[in-house]
């Protein structure tokens, strides 16, 4: 591939991620404190939560792994507990969560653009084997991580208050009533039910 390929190639992948962050730190629009806190899986998934450890992980991505400077995170230190990018304790502000997404995303575009496609990296947190990485491989990496984080924050708004879709004028959402929904999650229970009895 030349050159030019690998820009364009470059450029439609860091619009992708830009998109899913977009779409995560959305999914906070309209709610309050409690709601984008509380646990709502056994594990306790929650969307402040989900934001906060994909700005903490992309930093370490686009910073540690290229020798750039980064913020230091007191959640990821040695002796910090299990999982503490994964919540938001409640002296830790909303906005200064949605603070370290904008500062995550500002490093990472910083070292996208200012590095290249083919960057030498090292990721000093997985198997020997696979440590030498490019941008390439972290921005695939990225740009997979942050959807899978984003569709997880999709279902938990939905259990929150029932919105669905990226934005309300979502395309990829049918338009339903509300006695449609309901016709079209029993035609969807009814399948289950059968398939189960075969």
């Amino acid at each position: 591939m030349d050159a030019s390929t690998h820009a364009a190639d470059l450029a439609m992948m860091h619009g992708y991620l830009k998109l899913r962050r977009s779409d995560l730190l959305g999914k906070l629009d309209g709610l309050g404190e409690y709601e984008v806190r509380r646990p709502l899986t056994a594990s306790g998934t929650n969307l402040l939560g989900l934001v906060k450890h994909v700005a903490s992980v992309e930093l370490g991505y686009f910073g540690e792994v290229f020798g750039r400077p980064r913020r230091e995170l007191p959640w990821l230190a040695e002796g910090a507990p299990d999982d503490a990018d994964m919540w938001a304790a409640a002296d830790e502000s909303r906005a200064s969560i949605v603070e370290l997404h904008h500062h995550s995303a500002e490093l990472s575009d910083a070292t996208i653009e200012e590095l290249g496609w083919d960057a030498r990296g090292e990721v000093p947190w997985w198997p020997p084997e696979r440590r030498a990485v490019t941008l390439q491989q972290i921005l695939t990496h990225m740009c997979v991580e942050t959807a899978r984080h984003a569709g997880h924050a999709d279902i938990l708004r939905e259990l929150i208050d029932g919105s669905i879709g990226q934005r309300p004028d979502d395309p990829n959402i049918p338009s339903r009533t509300v006695s449609e929904l309901a016709a079209h999650v029993a035609r969807v229970e009814e399948a289950a039910r059968a398939a189960a009895a075969r």
